[in-house]
């Protein structure tokens, strides 16, 4: 471990990883990555790894367009198989009013330039001949919505950023840090004391606590998210299909699981790895009337990570009001993987470049809150 590094960022997840990429590709000459645990260990290597593009707030719309931009090239460019398929997203409403505001939606992505369509029951049920159509009153499907393995990816940025000279430091912990004039000047680790230019905080579930450690204060909280996976059936399930009202995901794997997962209103705020009878229940009673299916496949595993949640459901990306040289990217609320490429592209350009080129980052920083906000609402 070098005596000072240009750039630390804080966690080596999916955020972080992509950040390092990016502000080396950008030309950064010294960058490290502190993780406190394995690569892939949080809410990356927990997610299902879903990539969509249908949000109900403009900012998702167009953060999540570019992500499929650099997800399309990620193999070519990063050099490793993601497993990702551009299977599509279908989102089904249950509800008159959610299907009115799937509509608004619909007029407002295409706006952004998305190609999405509004789906009437009969056809879902022509498309999609698997799933249970009873009580849907539209559904909306964007074929260039996808998913891709989070673990595979994690690694592919890792790995890149190391070939490009990042540092890379697993099993350590950042414990402190050292701030004078404004300034971070330098992190205490569970392996030594660190001098650094300038800090990234991309601690996921920990952000709060990574924020305070420099004086900076994050309206960020950690919720556990459970998810099951079933054993492998024939491939036949090409799209990620989501309710917000029924509240569910589920997709196929590439080795043909089948994976869902769906929030707990109960959830109080804490990080919490373990896993609970409740969830398995709910979710298979809910899902073997939809997706009937399912009732002949036996579940494999289920496992718990977390959603570092923001007030608004949207992330928070940027430099920190009070220091000159603390960046963030937090409070992404489940979607974390999906964004990553964007939102790391966007941030370096930031940090090395003082504005961004891709990603309109400027109305995702901490102050937003001050002014109110519009919540995502598009969140399982």
């Amino acid at each position: 471990m070098k005596e000072k590094y240009e750039i630390v960022i804080i966690g080596g997840g999916m955020v972080g990883a992509s950040i390092a990429y990016h502000l080396l590709k950008l030309g950064a000459r010294s960058v490290a990555i502190f993780e406190k645990s394995y690569i892939s260990s949080g809410a990356t290597g927990r997610c299902g790894g879903g990539i969509r593009q249908q949000w109900s707030s403009p900012n998702n719309v167009r953060l999540a367009m570019r992500s499929v931009q650099l997800f399309e090239k990620f193999k070519e460019e990063i050099g490793m198989d993601i497993e990702y398929k551009r299977g599509g997203y279908l989102l089904l409403a249950y509800t008159d009013e959610e299907a009115q505001g799937f509509e608004n939606n619909v007029r407002m992505q295409k706006e952004e330039g998305l190609e999405v369509e509004i789906l009437s029951p009969n056809t879902v049920k022509k498309r999609f001949p698997y799933i249970n159509i009873e009580g849907v009153k539209l559904a909306t499907f964007c074929a260039s919505d996808g998913h891709a393995n989070p673990h595979l990816a994690n690694f592919g940025y890792i790995r890149k950023s190391m070939e490009l000279g990042a540092d890379v430091f697993t099993h350590t912990k950042v414990e402190n840090m050292e701030v004078s004039n404004g300034r971070v000047v330098g992190v205490q680790t569970t392996r030594g004391y660190v001098r650094c230019d300038l800090v990234v905080n991309a601690a996921g579930a920990w952000s709060k606590e990574v924020a305070k450690m420099a004086g900076v204060e994050l309206p960020t909280e950690s919720f556990r998210h459970q998810i099951l996976v079933t054993e492998p059936v024939e491939n036949f399930m090409d799209p990620l299909v989501m309710s917000f009202s029924h509240n569910f995901y589920i997709r196929q794997t590439k080795h043909g699981s089948i994976l869902m997962g769906q929030g707990d209103k109960d959830e109080k705020p804490r990080i919490n790895y373990n896993v609970n009878f409740k969830f398995t229940k709910e979710i298979s009673r809910k899902l073997t009337k939809i997706f009937p299916f399912l009732r002949k496949i036996r579940i494999v595993r289920q496992w718990a990570g977390h959603y570092n949640m923001s007030p608004d459901a949207q992330p928070i990306v940027g430099k920190a009001p009070t220091l000159e040289n603390y960046f963030y990217a937090v409070g992404f609320s489940g979607h974390g993987f999906m964004l990553a490429p964007a939102v790391g592209e966007a941030l370096a350009e930031l940090i090395l470049l003082g504005s961004t080129r891709h990603s309109d980052i400027s109305t995702l920083n901490v102050d937003r809150f001050e002014k109110g906000v519009v919540a995502e609402k598009n969140v399982v």
